[in-house]
């Protein structure tokens, strides 16, 4: 956990943008694998940890905006519970670890909040994501499961939204802690990648680097030779002389705070021309995407000139022809960039897409766009110092869309059909990093993980 006052200030900051009423905190509780004892690794929902810290399973938080009250609720562990698990503090020593002085049981909380409802004072909650969650909170609330989330407090929404979008010195050292591990996990990959190798072995290895550094990964791991499936989680395939190998993977802190992180490694340790030319061109478009972040510029336009200098460089190959700016316009280019440049990050790896991804990504300034590519772009609105972006852009030939188009005819302006045919076996690449926007301009989160072309076919050489 962070220091008491952290929460303590935290808590305060949220009850200044918040009228009257009562606010709501379910915690997670244990999920099952396969049976009621096999369970999940437990993760503490991020919304409660952003507030009180407590990453234990079975909480209930409750700050009552009127009477200026904060309580936990939760059971202490029985002697049967400590045979099986060993001793675990006192609700009321957890809670004082957050700086919440009141405590109750479990058992307290329906009576609490019906009290609440029939004295017709607002009850406020965010969206729930998780099956247990609902049906634990609509009973709660005698709200059909099947409403709940209609119900959700907009109010509250924007204003955990707007705490957690700017992140604190202390996250961004925790985010930091989570690239190291990170970074660690890339050497070993690309020592490690090699023609018979088997796509599971790396992911093996590089989940391992996390376990072994006592966290989880930020998410599951994305190591593919096919990297034109944008979100592949199987490892089946085996590693072939000439493939491109794409790992999309990032560690967790201690405390929970996300690293993502992609790199595109040639299998056989060097890249050929066609793989070097495609992958300079998606090297650009990240460091013109990383220099161009700075406060009042808007993401989407950011997004906007990565795809330009994407379409400028495919282009200058001949898989692409006609006015740039014109070919990006119409979305031409999102053949080849079908996805976002980035999103929001922080203690989740989309970070609070569970509040509605229209209230982080976008705002009143920006709508989001309804044209095939651009409409996959998370984030759109304008950056603030504090915000950490992913910036990751990509180059894909994908068959099926290539075919597609194809067939209707589509963008015969901007796209050499008969050029772009003889890449599709190429597959993906992909280079992301992890940035802050700082007061005047960006960081790039974390020590340095190879990725020019040279440094990468380096780190292969290193076995």
């Amino acid at each position: 956990m962070f220091k008491t006052e952290i929460y303590q200030d935290r808590r305060k900051s949220l009850k200044r943008r918040m009228g009257t009423g009562i606010l709501v905190f379910p915690g997670n509780e244990e999920s099952a694998m396969n049976y009621g004892d096999n369970t999940y690794p437990f993760r503490q929902d991020s919304t409660f940890l952003y507030f009180f810290g407590l990453d234990l399973p079975g909480l209930f938080a409750v700050i009552d905006l009127d009477e200026n009250k904060e309580i936990i609720f939760g059971d202490d562990i029985s002697v049967e519970d400590i045979v099986w698990m060993g001793y675990l503090p006192k609700i009321r020593d957890n809670a004082a670890l957050a700086g919440v002085r009141k405590t109750a049981p479990r058992s307290e909380l329906a009576g609490y909040l019906k009290k609440a409802a029939a004295s017709r004072r607002k009850i406020h909650y965010l969206p729930q994501y998780r099956s247990k969650s609902i049906l634990n909170l609509a009973s709660l609330l005698g709200i059909s499961a099947k409403k709940l989330n209609a119900g959700a407090s907009l109010e509250f929404i924007k204003a955990v939204i707007d705490m957690r979008m700017v992140k604190q010195r202390e996250e961004i050292k925790e985010i930091e802690a989570a690239l190291d591990i990170t970074s660690q996990m890339y050497s070993l990959a690309m020592a490690v990648a090699k023609p018979g190798c088997f796509e599971y072995e790396i992911a093996g290895a590089m989940e391992g680097v996390a376990l072994c550094s006592g966290v989880q990964p930020a998410f599951p791991l994305i190591v593919t030779i096919e990297g034109q499936i944008l979100h592949k989680h199987s490892y089946n395939n085996q590693l072939v002389k000439g493939s491109l190998l794409v790992a999309d993977t990032g560690a967790e802190s201690a405390l929970h705070y996300a690293s993502d992180i992609t790199r595109t490694i040639p299998v056989s340790g060097k890249f050929s021309r066609k793989q070097r030319d495609i992958y300079e061109i998606v090297l650009a478009a990240e460091e013109t995407a990383i220099r161009s972040v700075k406060p009042g510029v808007m993401f989407k336009e950011i997004h906007l000139k990565a795809a330009r200098v994407i379409a400028s460089g495919l282009k200058n190959l001949g898989l692409m022809k006609g006015d740039v700016d014109q070919a990006v316009a119409v979305g031409a280019h999102a053949l080849f960039f079908p996805h976002g440049l980035g999103h929001n990050m922080g203690l989740d790896v989309h970070d609070m897409e569970n509040l509605g991804e229209k209230y982080i990504g976008y705002d009143e300034s920006v709508e989001r766009s309804r044209q095939f590519g651009l409409a996959y772009l998370r984030m759109a609105r304008t950056l603030k110092p504090g915000y950490v972006m992913t910036i990751e852009p990509g180059i894909y030939f994908i068959p099926a869309l290539f075919e597609q188009w194809k067939q209707e005819n589509k963008f015969r302006d901007f796209i050499v059909y008969d050029k772009v045919e003889k890449y599709l076996g190429f597959g993906g690449i992909r280079i992301e990093d992890d940035v802050l926007v700082t007061e005047k301009g960006r960081k790039v989160l974390g020590r340095p993980i190879p990725k020019t072309v040279e440094d990468v076919e380096a780190a292969c050489r290193i076995k």
